[in-house]
């Protein structure tokens, strides 16, 4: 028998003595060999409270009021349009550089100086 696998009966005793005594869920486990969280579990079913398997979820606190979402969203947006903007001109120039000059002016990848 694993040490943590007891007998209903040992079960109630290690219950019973922890309800009735001054003795910690730890000081329990180590006098009867067993894991104290096994014990801190048949308390709780014993006494008829729900397990918890997982941690509770934390929620996050939303700084910016829905209100303001879409005005951010949508100033975001033009940013980006105008970045993307600026790279098709940066390349368009560079395009041009490259036919008036014949002379590569992209670097290539996998060229080491």
């Amino acid at each position: 028998m694993i040490k943590s696998e007891k007998t209903v009966q040992e079960q109630e005793a290690i219950i019973a003595e922890y309800l009735l005594g001054d003795t910690t869920y730890r000081k329990l486990g180590a006098n009867h060999g067993v894991d104290f969280r096994a014990i801190h579990h048949w308390v709780t079913q014993f006494q008829g409270k729900p397990v918890r398997k997982t941690k509770p979820k934390i929620k996050v606190k939303d700084d910016l009021p829905l209100e303001e979402l879409p005005t951010d969203v949508k100033l975001l947006q033009e940013g980006l349009r105008k970045a993307k903007l600026h790279n098709k001109l940066l390349n368009a120039i560079i395009d041009i550089a490259e036919g008036q000059l014949k002379i590569d002016i992209r670097k290539k990848s996998g060229t080491k100086q």
